[in-house]
């Protein structure tokens, strides 16, 4: 059997540092290990669309952008597969006949669906779209016979609906779909960077995220008024290193080579953090020095998605031949789909043998 992945983003906004941690930089390894026979990553404008159908802008004019990002980072489109979902409409005709192997009271209580509801404030008005998104999701899964989904944590719930799903159809219909297991990013702060205010998660409606097209200004700016230990008032004071997201964000970030050209006084994360707790280290301190290793970061992939601006029918056609290579799995999938289902009615001759034998003999 083929080893698939299939990922993807929802576009309603640019990439942000949190994206790297938590799927990009996951990505990148796994198109790059040469492990996998077909790598697909997915731009979710349709299920953007559930819960931004007033704003259809937002949508449309985010699909280049989180492609730029894609390709700053080094996503590359020789070896990933980068396709829109709505121009797949072979997604949508399987998320129709998923939908009646799943009951309502199953997608309310998928705890992922349920947090995010919360989040958007639906309560008793919930889009039927949105709650369908599992199942959505399911079909965009089960169409490629992807066997490896990368997610975060809070993602895990999705993975386990598209598995009933596929354990559902294949033992009703016989064995047809493909079965897929997730893949959570190893250490714990890759499955959820928080953002720079100090809560759970870096967020674009929160406010909080550094993104990774910002210019070295807004990154200063952004690192400078980071959150830290709030009872770490004067320099001398010893320091609070847990829950401290300065300190969070050097563990995700920093290098040995950085102290070597930024704190030489330190030989490593660890001398940092110990004088930072029995105090006489102040957070300018470590803040200028996250600030270096963040532009050092960010400048290169900022540079590579200046120059893809420059070419962007590139990457226009870097979309538009990825979603017709997309488009032709899919259609094998739903092809496959309603031969178990046995409406494939003109696809063979099968159906008029069967309706000559019956009608006419």
């Amino acid at each position: 059997m083929k080893k698939i992945v299939l990922t993807g983003d929802r576009p309603t906004g640019r990439l942000h540092l949190g994206h790297y941690v938590g799927s990009l930089k996951q990505r990148i390894e796994l198109q790059n290990s040469s492990e996998f026979d077909k790598i697909y990553i997915m731009i979710a404008d349709a299920q953007a669309l559930t819960d931004n159908f007033d704003n259809p802008n937002k949508v449309r004019n985010n699909v280049i952008e989180v492609a730029l990002d894609y390709l700053a980072c080094g996503i590359d489109p020789n070896k990933t597969t980068i396709f829109i979902q709505s121009e797949v409409n072979e997604l949508t005709e399987l998320t129709y006949y998923y939908m009646n192997l799943v009951t309502l009271n199953r997608l309310q209580r998928n705890p992922t669906v349920k947090n995010e509801i919360g989040l958007r404030g639906f309560n008793n008005s919930i889009p039927v779209g949105f709650l369908n998104y599992p199942i959505s999701q399911a079909a965009d899964i089960t169409a490629f016979e992807a066997t490896c989904i990368p997610v975060g944590v809070d993602q895990l719930p999705m993975i386990e609906q598209t598995r009933e799903i596929v354990k559902s159809f294949n033992n009703i219909y016989g064995n047809t779909l493909i079965m897929p297991e997730a893949k959570v990013p190893d250490s714990e702060l890759e499955q959820r960077l928080p953002g720079t205010d100090g809560k759970a998660k870096m967020s674009k409606s929160l406010g909080n995220c550094i993104y990774l097209s910002d210019d070295e200004e807004t990154i200063k700016k952004k690192v400078m008024s980071m959150y830290t230990d709030p009872n770490h008032i004067k320099v001398s004071d010893p320091g609070q290193v847990e829950g401290n997201i300065v300190f969070t964000y050097l563990d995700v970030f920093a290098k040995p080579e950085d102290f070597a050209k930024y704190l030489p006084e330190y030989k490593n994360l660890d001398e940092l953090k110990d004088h930072y707790r029995r105090g006489g280290l102040g957070d300018v301190v470590i803040k200028k020095f996250l600030n270096n290793i963040l532009q050092d970061f960010i400048k290169p992939i900022r540079e590579r998605r200046e120059e893809l601006q420059k070419n962007i029918e590139y990457v226009y056609d870097i979309l538009k031949n990825g979603t017709n290579d997309a488009k032709i799995i899919a259609n094998k999938t739903l092809k496959k789909v309603k031969k178990a289902m046995m409406i494939d009615y003109f696809s063979d001759d099968e159906f008029l043998k069967e309706i000559i034998d019956k009608y006419l003999e």
